[in-house]
């Protein structure tokens, strides 16, 4: 029996199937021969990632939402005439980044645990007060970056070539994605340096698992060594 990937390994894996994605779409967005099946090549992945991740979350309605998303982009490729391709990119593109900010910023309702409060509890063996509060100011930073992405992506569609929508939306998205990780982790251990250091890795498998059930560690009151 072949052992399990190590996380590094599948941190790798999920990289370059990624960059495989993202050139593939913009390829099918930018230079391939207009088909409506081309809007189903690149938004159908994306609906079927979602799909999983949902299921095995134990988000059924996601799940079965994410499903029926893909057969409708079939079904609808397939009439006389079919919805614009550009157009299903946007609202995939607006879509998600609408859906990540209702989600984390539903989680910063009054008595609630913030999302990241909630990941961030499941990675540090000692959680201290300090640190919940930094990360409900980062889930509400998120939550307006993903705002900000929205907005950005509704004014250059409306505003600019598509070409440089398509940019924006497949080139530029992950750089800013990458770009908000690396310096909110630069950020974090300058401003506290006494916060337990967490690796990437730890911080996937968190995510990963964030939809089984799991006792959330409670603040300390003392400070990690």
């Amino acid at each position: 029996m072949p052992r399990a990937l190590s996380m590094p390994v599948r941190i790798l894996a999920m990289l370059l199937l990624s960059v495989a994605y993202i050139a593939a779409s913009h390829w099918l967005m930018t230079a391939a021969p207009a088909t409506p099946w081309n809007a189903v090549l690149v938004l159908a992945p994306m609906l079927v990632t979602i799909a999983w991740g949902a299921w095995r979350g134990g988000q059924r309605p996601l799940a079965a939402l994410s499903a029926l998303s893909v057969v409708a982009l079939c079904v609808q490729a397939s009439l006389p005439t079919p919805l614009s391709s550009q157009v299903l990119y946007l609202a995939q593109h607006v879509g998600i980044n609408v859906f990540l900010a209702v989600g984390f910023g539903s989680t910063l309702r009054a008595g609630q645990q913030a999302l990241i409060t909630t990941l961030a509890a499941r990675v540090h063996r000692q959680f201290t007060p300090e640190m919940a509060a930094y990360t409900r100011k980062l889930t509400l930073a998120w939550t307006l970056y993903f705002v900000a992405m929205a907005l950005l992506s509704l004014g250059l569609y409306a505003f600019a070539r598509f070409e440089t929508w398509a940019l924006f939306a497949n080139v530029l998205t992950p750089l800013a994605v990458a770009a908000m990780f690396g310096g909110e982790y630069w950020l974090r251990y300058r401003l506290h340096p006494d916060f337990e250091r967490a690796s990437l890795a730890d911080a996937i498998r968190s995510y990963m698992h964030s939809g089984k059930p799991a006792a959330a560690a409670q603040p300390q009151t003392d400070t990690p060594p």
